[in-house]
């Protein structure tokens, strides 16, 4: 829920416009008859739409001059003008903010990297409102206005709202975070669960574009997972969809945090991983790489909690795509750092459980550092300030 007016608004007069813009973001440069293919619209309903957003500067238009030789003038390109806006992103960690400056394509021009060692509201408040501060200062220095500010955070998010409901790292709930951020920076606040702003990042810019139909799943100190069905980012009636960390894959396995046993999280996810290790290795290593490193050096005990992490993971996206049809399936997160260990037992499981031509998914990794999933949250920020207009 916004608090605060905002000081620019898009162009965007009617739901063409978005459209038209959205295509040109994800796909452009394009030529006017490119953006009216892919945005299934009218040439006369394009130039109208093009109009008002070259007025205001967010597109440009002029030949493209990488194209080869021809006989003829080249070819005018329409492109979004990256340069027309900053957004700055915030994803939160369990012990660490790691904030960006993205241009209106979504590219990183700074990143910062703070520790975190409060996990109380007011503090984490605090700390982003100085991150956004310092952000705010080099796009000064840039002499470019931010118009937005994107919040990413684990859990059950409520991005209409504006509200943490649940996020279990930060041990938060019930938390007006787009509210609180809105008053301590003064600048347009959009909150949304880490893996989803992940893939908006994806749908527009990444390994989605194009796409229907994908899904994002993260494996690392959580199983997340970000859904796209008819080229909408899927939150759920309760913005809990795609929950597949919590899918039971085996009823009598390991106790949960959410209470129920054997979901995806209690086999595969980072704590639960460094947990087994220890009780079956009788290592007590210290963290993920410790037990990263003891697989690696060939530790069967080791190797095993790998493999059935692997299966956990591969059952999980199974259960996703037997329910939606993606197309495509991006395994993201820190968890790929320990990919050559269960990627065999992902493939497997994920074959074995897939009903019919759903096995013929395509299944890719696409290893991501935490600056982008900062540049998701500037996404989301982007993507709410193209559609306040609507």
């Amino acid at each position: 829920m916004r608090s605060i007016p905002r000081t620019e608004t898009f162009p965007a007069h009617t739901p063409a416009v978005s459209q038209v813009f959205t295509t040109v973001l994800s796909h452009g440069p394009l030529t006017r008859l490119e953006v009216a293919r892919r945005a299934g619209l009218s040439a006369a309903a394009v130039t109208k739409a093009v109009r008002p957003l070259m007025e205001a500067g967010y597109l440009a238009e002029g030949a493209d001059q990488d194209a080869p030789p021809a006989l003829g003038r080249p070819a005018n390109l329409v492109r979004v003008d990256g340069g027309r806006a900053l957004f700055i992103g915030v994803k939160v960690t369990g012990d660490e903010i790691i904030g960006v400056l993205a241009d209106l394509c979504c590219r990183i021009r700074v990143a910062r990297h703070v520790p975190l060692t409060d996990h109380d509201p007011k503090a984490v408040l605090a700390s982003i409102a100085d991150l956004a501060q310092e952000l705010r200062t080099v796009a000064d220095d840039l002499g470019i206005r931010v118009l937005g500010l994107g919040l990413a955070v684990s859990g059950d998010v409520d991005r209409g709202e504006g509200v943490v409901r649940y996020s279990p790292f930060l041990e938060w709930r019930d938390v007006p975070l787009a509210e609180l951020a809105a008053m301590t920076t003064g600048l347009p606040v959009t909150v949304d669960n880490d893996v989803r702003a992940l893939t908006v990042a994806e749908q527009w810019f990444g390994a989605g574009a194009g796409l229907t139909d994908f899904a994002v799943v993260t494996v690392g100190a959580g199983i997340g997972c970000g859904l796209v069905v008819h080229g909408q980012v899927v939150a759920g009636a309760h913005g809990v969809a795609g929950e597949i960390g919590h899918v039971v894959v085996d009823p009598a396995g390991p106790l949960c945090h959410c209470g129920n046993r054997g979901c995806v999280e209690a086999i595969a996810g980072d704590a639960a991983i460094v947990a087994r290790v220890r009780e079956v290795t009788g290592v007590q290593v210290a963290d993920t790489s410790e037990a990263v490193a003891l697989a690696h050096r060939g530790d069967a005990g080791a190797r095993e909690v790998y493999a059935r992490a692997g299966e956990a993971i591969g059952r999980g996206i199974a259960t996703v795509v037997n329910l939606f049809g993606p197309e495509r399936v991006i395994i993201s997160g820190e968890g790929l750092a320990a990919y050559d260990l269960f990627a065999e037992q992902i493939r497997d499981s994920f074959a074995a459980a897939a009903f019919g031509s759903a096995a013929r998914c395509d299944v890719q990794t696409r290893p991501l550092p935490f600056d982008e999933w900062a540049r998701g949250a500037a996404a989301t920020a982007i993507q709410s300030f193209i559609r306040a207009a609507d």
